[in-house]
Formats: C-alpha cells, sequence, structure tokens
C-alpha cells in the first residue's frame, strides 16, 4: 500500500471525516489540509473570495511537504486540478495515491449548509465545481459520497489494497 494518501475533492465533500476514518481504520496519522493554508487564503475564503493559483501554490507546497516528511500519512486536500495533483507528486518524495470524493453539487451544498465552525462558506462551492478537473480511473480511486461514512472508509480502504 502507498504510504501517502491524498483524500480530494470539492469543499464539503467530506475529505476530513473520511480521511479520520481512514487514518483510524489503517492506523496512520491523519492531516488536514485546511490548517497548512497561510493566513491570508483563510481570510480569503472566509470573506467568500475564491483562491487563485498564486493563493495555492504556498499552500500546495505545504501539503507536499507533509507528505514527503511524515509518510505514511493521509492528507486532505481539495487538489481540484491536474496541475495542482502534479505539484502536489512532484514534492511528495514518492508515489501518492489519491482518493476522489464525489457527489452531486446538491448532496454537496446540504452537507455544507449543515455544518458549523468551518471558513469555507457555501457560496464559493460553484467555483470548486468550475476548477474542478476530475481525475481518471488512472489518476485517482473515485467513490459517492451518497452512503453512509462507513461505507465510504470502507471503499476506500479497499480500493486502496487492490
Amino acid at each position: 500500500m502507498t504510504h501517502r494518501i491524498v483524500v480530494m475533492g470539492v469543499s464539503g465533500c467530506g475529505k476530513s471525516s473520511v480521511g479520520e476514518g481512514l487514518a483510524a481504520r489503517l492506523g496512520i496519522p491523519y492531516r488536514d489540509g485546511d490548517d497548512l493554508h497561510p493566513p491570508s487564503n483563510v481570510q480569503k475564503m472566509r470573506a467568500g473570495v475564491p483562491l487563485t493559483d498564486d493563493d495555492r501554490w504556498p499552500w500546495l507546497d505545504r501539503v507536499a511537504q507533509v507528505l514527503a516528511t511524515e509518510a505514511p500519512v493521509i492528507v486532505g486536500c481539495s487538489a481540484l486540478r491536474r496541475t495542482y495533483r502534479d505539484r502536489l507528486r512532484a514534492g511528495a518524495g514518492g508515489p501518492i495515491r489519491f482518493i476522489h470524493l464525489t457527489g452531486s453539487r446538491n448532496v454537496i451544498a446540504g452537507r455544507m449548509a449543515a455544518r458549523t465552525g468551518h471558513y469555507m462558506p457555501p457560496s464559493l462551492l460553484d467555483s470548486q465545481f468550475a476548477a474542478l478537473e476530475v481525475p481518471g480511473p488512472d489518476e485517482a480511486l473515485a467513490i459517492d459520497i451518497d452512503q453512509p461514512l462507513d461505507a465510504i472508509i470502507t471503499a476506500a480502504a479497499e480500493g486502496l489494497t487492490s
């Protein structure tokens, strides 16, 4: 099994919940990519302003550094575009397995509306979907999130071992 795992997808898809559950199941640490954003990125998102590539590069480099220095590790990171995933691969110090959490805009918007204490407002969901370059099966394991959390974690764990 790969020792560097990125749980990816748009905001509100469940990266943190799945990442934490998968980490517990596999017995390896989980790091939330949201915690690696510089304060300026958090302020922009909290204000409802989508991040630019220039905002994202330093953050992606921090995520790649975690993957390189803390493996085995699972990191939650949106990794929306192929170029972002390539940046992570280039800096990770080894292979990465991507798990793409997929779901309809309605399912994810409902989850975002129900959560509290997160700086990413539901108003930015459309910009997340607009930026998303869906990875192919050669790049990521895709898992539909419209099922119970335990089923998602099981599918991820089983997909990592196949």
